[in-house]
């Protein structure tokens, strides 16, 4: 091993720590597979990052369910139904949904998943 790093020079360290720090970058942003799905009356109204840092208000047949998406995570900030329940139900983690049914809007957070990839 000894020997091996005895052979390697400045410029080889230089591209060494490069790869390395490619990869850590890479690794940090993900494969930008998670994804917020909003649908309205069971229609997209919506598809976007939970990266972006927004309040999104869609409206529905009592008044605007706003969502807010917030340093990479997503919940229902407020809602005209009588409930609460998909306010109460808070922050999404992948996978999770929250259903407004008297206002007829969901929001889905999930994880776009490739089966095969093609070049």
């Amino acid at each position: 091993m000894r020997e091996v790093l005895a052979l390697l020079r400045v410029g080889d360290w230089l591209l060494l720590l490069g790869a390395g720090m490619t990869v850590l970058l890479l690794w940090q942003h993900g494969s930008g597979g998670d994804r917020v799905v909003i649908k309205r009356e069971g229609r997209l109204y919506l598809e976007t990052t939970p990266r972006l840092d927004r309040e999104i208000a869609v409206p529905g047949p009592l008044g605007d369910t706003v969502v807010e998406i917030r340093a990479g995570r997503v919940r229902v900030k407020s809602d005209p139904g009588p409930h609460q329940v998909c306010v109460r139900q808070g922050w999404l983690m992948p996978g999770q949904v929250a259903i407004c049914l008297p206002n007829r809007v969901s929001i889905e957070r999930g994880v776009v998943r490739y089966d095969s990839l093609n070049y």
